[in-house]
């Protein structure tokens, strides 16, 4: 009897050790569960800033630059009013007509009001007038040979570029000078061939 009553003492033993077993690893659970809820919290928090930040930025490049595409065709109108009056200004017959001038006095005043217009829109025309040739400002459009320019350096503006504050709007169309290239190295480096 005693026998069964120690196993009895033994039993109860490893059953109140089971349940203690079981307690603390529901209260681990419970812990773990609270710290993957709290990090979860964090991280939704973390992503929603990130969020707002986000649409901090989107907001602000749409007021900056939402009216990029509008700004962009407006530079025709301008190109026009440029090509309108040079054509006028070449023309043999119109030459002659003495109202003729103050018709190019109207165009200059509307060019100069829209010009007036993009720089208060932070629409700058792009200074090319002897500067080096830039791929993200300017766009290679034929090369002039010149021995008294370095190579690289912009000759003729063909059409002006602009920016939109720090954008570019439209690149400059530019001719770029290069070095005379001589006639006599295709035969020289013939002779060495042979």
């Amino acid at each position: 009897m005693e026998d069964s009553q120690q196993e009895n003492k033994f039993e109860n033993n490893q059953v109140v050790d089971d349940k203690s077993k079981n307690e603390a690893k529901k209260e681990q659970s419970v812990e773990e569960k609270l710290a993957d809820s709290e990090d979860k919290l964090l991280r939704s928090l973390a992503e929603i800033e990130n969020q707002r930040r986000r649409f901090e930025k989107e907001i602000k490049e749409a007021f900056e630059f939402g009216s990029f595409n509008f700004a962009k065709e407006s530079l025709a109108v301008l190109d026009n009013l440029q090509r309108a009056k040079l054509a006028i200004k070449n023309d043999e017959i119109l030459k002659n007509n003495k109202d003729i001038d103050k018709f190019l006095e109207n165009i200059t005043v509307i060019e100069n009001d829209l010009v007036s217009i993009f720089e208060k829109n932070r629409i700058k025309k792009i200074n090319t007038q002897n500067q080096k040739f830039d791929p993200n400002f300017h766009q290679a459009m034929s090369e002039i040979e010149d021995e008294k320019t370095e190579t690289g350096t912009i000759l003729q503006d063909i059409q002006p570029g602009y920016m939109l504050g720090e954008r570019l709007l439209r690149p400059a169309l530019v001719a770029v000078s290069k070095k005379k290239s001589s006639k006599n190295e295709p035969k020289i480096k013939k002779n060495n061939k042979k």
